[in-house]
């Protein structure tokens, strides 16, 4: 445990903010899984809905800076990679 009076209030700062940010990460990493275990069962319609829902919290959490902005745009990428490949080709 810390002795200095700033590192002790940091400390309980740190616990604070990881207490909020993991319940925006844990709730992202759901919605992905959500998202790709739809893409990989065939269901296109629910899945699209599904990505979106995914995307927009991983923009939520690199806004909040509970991810690097950067690691959210390679999670989107992947996402849409595999959503794409799942679907028909046109014509």
């Amino acid at each position: 445990m810390p002795v200095i009076k700033s590192a002790q209030k940091q400390m309980r700062v740190n616990e604070r903010k990881r207490l909020r940010n993991k319940s925006i990460r844990s709730l992202t990493k759901t919605n992905i899984t959500r998202a790709e275990r739809l893409i990989f069962s065939g269901e296109l319609e629910l899945a699209q809905k599904a990505v979106v829902a995914a995307i927009s919290s991983l923009d939520k959490a690199a806004e909040k800076g509970v991810i690097h902005p950067n690691n959210a745009a390679r999670r989107k990428s992947r996402l849409m990679k595999k959503l794409n490949e799942a679907q028909p080709p046109p014509g």
